[in-house]
This record gives C-alpha cells, structure tokens and sequence, in this order.
C-alpha cells in the first residue's frame, strides 16, 4: 500500500474543519480520524474457535464457524457488492466468509475449512461476541 495518499489524508484532516475523513477506492478503505481510540483489550485474530455448541443440538460442534472478536457481522465488503457467501454455497479453506468490524477495522473472516454453508445465524448489521456461532459450515463427505 502506498503511504502517499495517507499522509496526504492527514494533512487535509489537519488543515480542514474536520474531525474524520473516509475514502474508498474499489474493495479498499482509509480512515483518518482526529479522535483517538484506546483498545482496552487486544484485537487478536485468531484461527476461529470451536469450544461449545450452540442450542441447536441437530450440528456437531466443529460444524460452527465463530466469531473471533467482538463487533458488528457483515455478509458483505458494502451496501452495494453480493454477499461473500449463501446457504448452499461451497467455500474452501481461506475463502473469506464475512467481515467483522470491531473498533472501525474492517476484519476478514476466512473460512477454516472446506465445506458447504448450511445456515448463516447472524443477520446483516448485527453485533457479535467472541466465541459466538455465526455461520455453520458442513465438511465435504469424502
């Protein structure tokens, strides 16, 4: 990523009567903000866990992609573009299945597995918790 335009962001923000500044460019978005954020706790993104089962026993457990941080679930990069993926639909491993922002980040969440997408649980906008199940994902029968 060139730094260039960054700094040139920072330098309208410190000039202009504003407090932030977002610009987007295809799949890619700069914020700057004067406002700083204190992260009380670490923003970690970790391979997704697999710990519990939720309420419906009909899954085995590892059938549930989870959420690895706190924040708000999108099933898209914006208001505008397809969904990363539909009931039905097969993803691989590493294949991005949502975004999670947590403290204005835009976080994306890659499949830990190949499979077919049985049931997204989270609805669009949405806020989520560490360790909730957001999508269950059936493993290919070999």
């Amino acid at each position: 990523m060139d730094i260039e335009p960054i700094k040139a962001l920072i330098e309208l923000l410190k000039t202009a009567d504003i407090d932030e500044i977002e610009v987007k460019q295809g799949d890619t978005a700069i914020r700057v903000s004067r406002h700083r954020t204190v992260l009380t706790t670490p923003a970690i993104q970790t391979p997704l866990a697999t710990s519990t089962t939720p309420t419906n026993n009909s899954a085995q457990k590892d059938d549930y992609m989870r959420s690895p941080m706190v924040g708000t679930f999108y099933r898209a990069a914006s208001p505008t573009t397809p969904s990363f993926i539909e009931i039905g639909q097969s993803v691989n491993k590493g294949d991005v299945l949502c975004i999670i922002e947590a403290m204005k980040m835009m976080n994306h969440i890659e499949s830990d597995r190949s499979g077919v997408v049985k049931n997204i649980l989270i609805e669009n906008g949405e806020p989520v918790e560490f360790d909730q199940p957001i999508i269950e994902i059936d493993d290919y029968v070999q």
